[in-house]
């Protein structure tokens, strides 16, 4: 058996998102065969994505019968990198989003982050919120980030997870009142002077609303992709729709709608109450032609996690399934991105 061959055999693995195989996709970068092992690089850009770990999954049993041991590498091609990006060792970028406050963006961002690290991904949990940051409360972190001899910070790290937040920088309670030239550069060097290492996810958790802090981390980071929470009802749609376009000004791709608080599940009576509406949520989606990430439940119990310091994603019920859900839906849509832009290179790299 030769390269060939098994690039042959390869062309018989559909990607679940697009209609072609991995090989007219591009994803193959390399093969490597030997007498023992076939040594596979695909260009795999979403980490413990379930369709991309079906993917390897496909791979693998395309390639079990040939008695040789099979190893698979994910690296996107470096020509889809620039020499210059910042935060090189970040693999993808993620900005939550809402256009209102209230609506429990940082419980979605918390319970993300989370929910990728308990599918073994590396994560890093930016509270980009200047004002208001509460995620160390809500991951229960009061060790701040230590300083090393370079003067970078290394963040604490909880639940898998490597956190920096302006909390861990302020005393308890007290106000931050900044206009928009110290918020651009407290926002910078709280990215550029962290030590993240490697990571796969790096979840930046917005302020709500389009302002200067959102500016900044859109002016600064290369971000894979947004997610916009709302709730159902109207008003905090409309002021969603501010924040999506204020990502399509950017030119950045939003990876889905969000819905929160979508219903109550009385725990006297067993019935459903759609106390901030029912579907707006989905609506939106649908009628910007965007994916539908899923909806959360209004349950006391997120509160209850949030306010303890313990995201409910890393429980078991109803409502840490739908940040599952959510979680991996963010995960796919991000490897579809990834994908997209392998295969779009592939397309036109023999014209060049």
């Amino acid at each position: 058996m030769d390269a060939d061959e098994v690039r042959s055999r390869l062309a018989t693995v559909e990607d679940p998102d697009f209609d072609e195989d991995i090989v007219s996709l591009g994803l193959v970068n390399a093969v490597d065969v030997t007498d023992e092992s076939i040594k596979l690089s695909l260009a795999l850009g979403a980490p413990y994505a379930p369709n991309e770990t079906r993917i390897a999954e496909a791979v693998r049993d395309t390639l079990a019968d040939t008695d040789r041991t099979v190893e698979l590498t994910a690296a996107m091609p470096s020509a889809l990198r620039t020499d210059d990006e910042v935060l090189p060792s970040i693999q993808n970028i993620i900005a939550v989003a809402s256009g209102k406050g209230g609506v429990g963006k940082s419980t979605v961002s918390v319970n993300l982050a989370a929910g990728l690290a308990e599918r073994g991904a590396r994560v890093g949990l930016f509270d980009a919120d200047i004002y208001g940051p509460n995620v160390p409360r809500m991951v229960e972190s009061d060790d701040g980030p230590e300083t090393t001899e370079d003067q970078t910070l290394h963040p604490p790290e909880q639940y898998g997870m490597k956190l920096m937040s302006m909390d861990f920088l302020v005393g308890e309670d007290d106000p931050v009142i900044w206009r928009g030239p110290m918020v651009h550069k407290v926002l910078t060097q709280l990215v550029e002077d962290v030590e993240w290492g490697s990571l796969d996810y790096l979840v930046v958790d917005l302020p709500p609303g389009t302002g200067d802090t959102q500016l900044t981390v859109l002016q600064t980071l290369p971000l894979t992709g947004a997610v916009i929470v709302t709730t159902p009802q109207q008003v905090a749609i409309d002021d969603a729709v501010k924040g999506l376009r204020m990502f399509g000004e950017h030119e950045t791709p939003v990876l889905g709608i969000a819905e929160n608080m979508s219903s109550f599940r009385c725990p006297d009576c067993g019935g459903r109450h759609d106390i901030f509406g029912s579907g707006g949520g989905e609506t939106f989606a649908e009628e910007e032609d965007l994916p539908f990430l899923g909806s959360i439940p209004l349950d006391p119990a997120i509160r209850a996690g949030g306010d303890g310091g313990n995201p409910i994603v890393r429980e078991e019920s109803d409502s840490a399934d739908a940040f599952r859900t959510l979680t991996e839906n963010v995960a796919n849509n991000i490897g579809v991105i990834r994908r997209q832009q392998v295969r779009s290179h592939a397309k036109s790299a023999p014209e060049q």
